[in-house]
């Protein structure tokens, strides 16, 4: 079975950088962000490795995994929001303690999705890709991503329905945040590779594939086992985005994936918007897509709100997903079951 936390107003939030900290230029945004927090109704616990960045990383493995191994395991923190992605969290995981993980979310996105995705498959917990801290540090937030707390609010045997957003943003504009963070100025417009409307569901994984690929052949990358021990034989259904890799580079890990069983007893794929997907000999990223698709037989939906052009959905690694998208929006239904 799948173990899913609950998120309450007034409990507390431990804040820690598994993967990228912030350099001193940057703490007013933590600060930002904390201030927002306690302001929704939620108690901030900042931890050491937030405040400092060298040599890609907050802190050396050993010492992040000894902070969040710490956060999971305190009474007084409920859950845990890291500060954002990064780039080497996947040091950390073999100093975690998957064996005394409390039954606390955890919510983010980018690096954050290798910690995220690991723990699901090799525990059962759930756990949630969505906004990092700081991106909600506004003062107020866009429909999509404010989402996040009813999602996370959502007891065990509930369902919670969010729907596509009307529009997104498409480059970053850190010097010139608006009162949401985010620039939402372009169009959103789900896709689908057959051109028709579909729907599917099963199991939810996924995570940014330029980081949770290297979880592929590990003992943190098990899906097969996953399936077996903790869901009653459900198909998966994935969703993905794509960060910096250029077309053929997605395809190669795609087919990786696909040869180490990933995709066995896949019901579906949902891949989000991208500012990377550089073609490569006119080799598009919807050739990707096609290809994929005829392989396995299965409905893909693209550009969905999912990655690093916001706002996104949070999506809960172990839920049950019902995916329907079709003349450019679509909705996804998660069950707590």
């Amino acid at each position: 079975m799948i173990y899913y936390p609950l998120l309450a107003k007034g409990e507390t939030i431990g804040i820690s950088a598994p993967s990228s900290g912030a350099p001193e230029a940057l703490h007013y945004v933590v600060r930002e962000s904390t201030l927002r927090m306690n302001k929704r109704g939620f108690q901030t616990v900042i931890g050491e490795t937030v405040w400092s960045q060298n040599k890609a990383a907050s802190a050396p493995a050993k010492l992040r995994a000894k902070e969040f191994n710490s956060m999971m395991k305190e009474q007084s923190i409920d859950h845990l929001i890291p500060i954002w992605g990064g780039e080497l969290l996947i040091e950390m995981l073999e100093y975690t303690d998957f064996k005394k993980l409390d039954k606390k979310w955890i919510l983010g996105y980018s690096d954050t999705s290798v910690l995220l995705l690991a723990i699901t498959l090799k525990t059962g917990l759930a756990t949630a890709h969505g906004p990092n801290f700081v991106d909600v540090r506004g003062e107020q937030m866009d429909e999509t991503t404010a989402k996040w707390m009813e999602v996370l609010a959502t007891k065990e045997g509930d369902s919670i329905v969010q729907k596509a957003s009307s529009k997104y943003q498409k480059e970053w504009d850190h010097a010139n945040p608006t009162s949401c963070i985010f620039h939402l100025t372009e169009n959103t417009e789900w896709k689908t590779i057959s051109g028709e409307e579909e729907s599917f569901n099963g199991r939810l994984l996924g995570g940014c594939l330029d980081v949770i690929r290297h979880l592929v052949g590990t003992p943190y990358g098990d899906v097969a086992g996953f399936r077996e021990q903790f869901t009653l034989g459900e198909p998966v259904v994935w969703y993905f985005e794509n960060d910096q890799m250029n077309t053929t580079e997605l395809r190669r890990i795609l087919v990786q994936m696909k040869l180490a069983g990933w995709f066995n007893e896949c019901a579906g794929i949902m891949f989000g918007r991208s500012a990377a997907n550089g073609p490569v000999d006119n080799y598009e990223v919807k050739d990707v897509y096609l290809a994929l698709a005829e392989e396995l037989g299965i409905p893909i939906v693209y550009d969905i709100d999912c990655g690093h052009q916001p706002p996104q959905m949070t999506f809960i690694n172990g839920a049950v997903a019902e995916v329907t998208a079709g003349k450019g929006t679509g909705k996804v239904k998660q069950s707590f079951k």
